[in-house]
């Protein structure tokens, strides 16, 4: 009995070393999701000699969600694939100066789908500095004005990121995580409009932060009936 008590003592001590030594191990996968906000305001200032008139300008939210899914095909390097969706709304007023005026609203969603790549930097058993590298191509639907009127144009984007990461790992192989990520994305489009075409090209540039959590995991084996869940046989059901 003091035996099998010692034993499981030092499996429980042991096991943070363990999960956290073989998490970016090669052969070993992820699974996990990040979620970005941001929004932004802006005045405006008129100056006509004497007089100084101030308004509000632009305001824009924007929210994102990225799923994703990796395998470490060596240690601290994983490749994978991911889908990375945006949503953003830019309200601007009709006359900046006028604080009764009306505001025009414009939404810009974007769905792209492509490869990613981590490279991890352990500092410490349960955390890790990582640098992330993005190529998502996909659709934007984005509401413009034409004539006065609002159209909506769907059209092809091409997008590339880049930035560095921290995680925290957890006892359970799970990573609590904040990305900064610079984005660059182009989109062309083209509109027939009363006998009139409208070439539409847009190019963005975006410094974003985003939370996550990731899950790190090597296989799924059954835990052995003739051990205890907390044995020796149960460290196997998630890292070799």
């Amino acid at each position: 009995m003091k035996t099998r008590f010692a034993l499981s003592l030092l499996i429980g001590l042991c096991w943070p070393l363990w999960s956290q030594a073989q998490i970016s191990s090669s052969g070993n996968f992820m699974i996990g999701t990040s979620l970005g906000f941001s929004t932004s305001s802006s005045t405006v200032e008129v100056k006509e000699n004497t007089s100084l008139s101030r308004g509000q300008g632009t305001e824009a939210t924007q929210f994102s969600i990225a799923p994703k899914i990796g395998y470490f095909v060596l240690d601290n390097w994983a490749l994978g694939i991911g889908l990375d969706y945006t949503l953003s709304r830019v309200r601007e007023p009709v006359d900046v100066l006028d604080p009764e005026t009306t505001y025009t609203k414009t939404y810009d969603s974007d769905l792209l789908f492509g490869p990613f790549t981590r490279f991890y930097l352990p500092v410490g058993l349960d955390k890790a500095l990582f640098l992330e590298g993005t190529f998502g191509f996909g659709n934007s639907s984005n509401q413009i004005n034409i004539g006065g009127e609002p159209h909506t144009t769907t059209n092809n984007v091409l997008a590339l990121g880049v930035g560095p990461g921290f995680t925290i790992f957890s006892r359970d192989a799970v990573g609590i995580e904040a990305l900064i990520k610079y984005n660059w994305a182009y989109s062309q489009s083209s509109i027939d409009f009363q006998e009139t075409v409208t070439e539409t090209t847009n190019i963005t540039n975006a410094l974003d932060f985003s939370v996550g959590v990731q899950v790190y995991f090597a296989r799924l084996s059954p835990v052995s009936p003739t051990q205890p869940a907390n044995g020796p046989g149960n460290v196997d059901r998630f890292y070799r």
